[in-house]
């Protein structure tokens, strides 16, 4: 049931509509904010502008309107985390483990860190231990960069404001430069490599598996330790974790 309209504060019950779309919309204009909404365009633009004034709404390159900020990137719980999504990815992720024979995990991104939503882990004596719930620095990490090599380049500066980024590691990548650089590289060949850049001596490969909104989005990446994850054995993986994560679409 809805609010009684005597107490309904109209501008903030617009805002809030608003701030909803972006849960289903990757970008708006403000005439399709318009529309959707059916308010005027110049009500429309004022609330984006709000939105974007408090850091829930970025404007993009010019022509390509509005999409979600940093601070409703932080709000936005990861989809992963909902039942009916693990049971599904539940069966893409004992797949990969079966095939890689290493430590798989899905991941989802909230706001600049990226955190383990399941996972299975490996049977070798020295593996990779697997941390459902475990944050870490999106940037450092292969999932995190798969994820955020999906956002558009305008959201990613607005979650790292900053030239410089953390070091977990001597091989974190420490500019934000240098991982927009990646970035796009990761988008060219469509999987995300680690080597020792969130915890030294382990490695790791993410693919897409799900999701068309940054909200819903996961990762699905093999961990190995260094030294059976070389270039040549985490390349090997990656067609392995795309035909796992294929199975999602299967069973949806």
């Amino acid at each position: 049931m809805g609010p009684a309209r005597d107490y309904t504060i109209e501008s903030l019950d617009t805002g809030l509509r608003l701030m909803r779309l972006f849960l289903t919309h990757d970008s708006l204009t403000v005439t399709e904010a318009a529309e959707l909404l059916s308010i005027g365009r110049s009500t429309a633009h004022r609330v984006l502008s709000t939105l974007e004034g408090r850091g829930f709404a970025i404007r993009e390159a010019p022509g390509r309107g509005y999409s979600a900020g940093p601070e409703l990137v932080r709000l936005g719980r990861p989809a992963g985390f909902a039942a009916p999504v693990r049971e599904q990815v539940g069966a893409v992720l004992e797949d990969a483990a079966r095939r890689t024979g290493e430590t798989v995990v899905s991941a989802a991104l909230t706001g600049d860190q990226v955190m383990v939503t399941d996972g299975r882990e490996s049977c070798h004596p020295v593996r990779v231990t697997l941390e459902r719930g475990r944050l870490r620095p999106a940037h450092a990490t292969a999932c995190g960069k798969l994820l955020l090599s999906l956002m558009t380049a305008e959201q990613v500066c607005a979650l790292y404001p900053q030239e410089r980024l953390d070091a977990l590691t001597p091989d974190t990548l420490t500019s934000r430069p240098g991982l927009l650089a990646e970035l796009a590289g990761i988008r060219a060949r469509g999987y995300a490599l680690s080597r020792g850049e969130s915890v030294p001596g382990m490695n790791a490969v993410a693919v897409p598996l799900a999701g068309t909104t940054w909200r819903d989005r996961l990762a699905l990446a093999a961990c190995v330790p260094a030294g059976r994850g070389d270039a040549a054995a985490l390349e090997r993986r990656v067609g392995e974790l795309l035909r796992s994560a294929a199975l999602l679409g299967a069973t949806g």
